[in-house]
């Protein structure tokens, strides 16, 4: 990924909202372009030095079918084409490697990649059949049965986790220990009133009505995230009889977009609000773990981008990850030989929800930051998807020369 970068500031993510919660209204397409209009003002960068794009998105919504000309149509950029691209929790990394391809194939020189997904109110299909017993045919809810019934197997997403708990000895003790360490680093980006956020969130965040013509509500940030406490985690129970994952130690479907510019070197200088910090694409992963044990796969995908980057996990200063449930983490750093301890630093998915596409991209975000603040260095992303597969991506934050 060489002469690949993402311009210092270039990105931005709205608060995630729980299900059901104050994004449950809005197209996420719609949604999606109407917050990158207002960011790229904010950032003073012209919508015309844009000329190609990438949609991140696996949740179908009314016309997404048009997908990403709709998307930069709506914000008025006329000439850029583009993709979507869709791999449940993995679009977000996914959506990333593409536009950074396109780079370098010299398909563009600015690619605006955007990620959203709405969790609510998930499209109910019907699949004619007209061959079928009565000419009927079948139907699924998008969200809630592929949440629940893998094809493959038969199981649900929560099955996964217990298997990998059941392997490797994960007890509920050591999965709440872990969400109390998780929620204690989420509350470091809330500190200041939200400084951390603040630096690519828009805050307080006003939610526009359906029409886009008025402002349907203001939020402070993150909505349903439950603070966590030692007491409260002990008295739940496992969601599964006989099992160790609780409501406490998994993450809640959400709604919410993110987005960044991915650009070569020099165009990324210039868009950048701090050309004197320099971001560059090192390197992606990708696996597929044995079926019905996806938290897994992240860790053939964090090997496989330190392979393509030629570096090893001592080379690593921070990591992030998107751990649906605790047993993620607990397994990556076990088996990656990261402190688990340090992995996270000021949020993750499995404390601000779940949004499907934009859960990656909201990570990527927020480790550049975290790599800002630290002075620099290399950052691993890894985070598993539906299908026991998962994406990585390494980045080094440094001074340009």
């Amino acid at each position: 990924m060489s002469n690949v970068e993402i311009p210092y500031g270039a990105y931005w993510s709205t608060p995630f909202s729980k299900w059901q919660g104050s994004l449950q209204h809005l197209n996420s397409v719609q949604f999606a372009a109407w917050v990158a209009k207002r960011e790229l003002v904010k950032r003073s960068i012209a919508p015309e030095v844009i000329d190609a794009a990438v949609l991140g998105i696996s949740v179908p919504q009314n016309h997404s079918f048009y997908g990403t000309p709709w998307m930069t149509g709506m914000m008025g950029i006329m000439k850029a084409p583009g993709t979507m691209v869709s791999q449940a929790c993995a679009s977000g990394v996914r959506a990333v490697m593409t536009g950074a391809h396109e780079i370098q194939a010299g398909l563009a020189q600015t690619m605006l990649v955007v990620t959203a997904d709405r969790c609510s109110n998930g499209p109910h299909l019907y699949y004619p059949a007209p061959n079928g017993p009565g000419g009927t045919g079948e139907h699924e809810d998008w969200v809630l049965d592929n949440f629940s019934n893998e094809p493959l197997g038969g199981h649900a997403m929560l099955n996964t986790a217990e298997n990998v708990a059941a392997r490797h000895g994960f007890t509920t003790a050591q999965q709440h220990d872990l969400v109390l360490r998780r929620y204690e680093q989420y509350t470091d980006a809330l500190a200041n009133d939200n400084a951390f956020q603040k630096r690519y969130m828009t805050l307080p965040f006003e939610v526009p009505a359906r029409n886009y013509k008025k402002t349907d509500r203001t939020i402070a940030g993150d909505e349903g995230v439950f603070p966590s406490t030692a007491e409260g985690l002990a008295k739940l129970k496992p969601v599964i009889q006989g099992g160790t994952v609780t409501f406490g130690g998994q993450t809640h479907p959400a709604d919410g977009n993110a987005a960044l510019i991915v650009a070569g070197e020099a165009r990324a200088k210039e868009l950048s609000r701090n050309p004197a910090i320099r971001v560059e694409m090192l390197a992606y992963g990708q696996a597929r773990a044995e079926l019905a044990y996806m938290p897994e796969a992240t860790l053939p995908a964090a090997h496989c981008a330190l392979k393509n980057a030629g570096l090893t996990v001592k080379d690593i200063k921070a990591v992030k990850t998107h751990n649906p449930f605790a047993v993620n983490d607990l397994f990556l750093s076990r088996e990656l030989g990261f402190p688990l301890e340090r992995m996270n630093n000021y949020g993750s998915s499995l404390i601000w929800g779940h949004p499907q596409a934009p859960t990656g991209a909201r990570s990527i975000i927020e480790l550049i930051e975290e790599l800002v603040i630290g002075g620099g260095g290399i950052g691993l992303f890894t985070g598993c998807a539906a299908g026991d597969s998962a994406m990585s991506v390494i980045l080094k934050v440094s001074d340009r020369k």
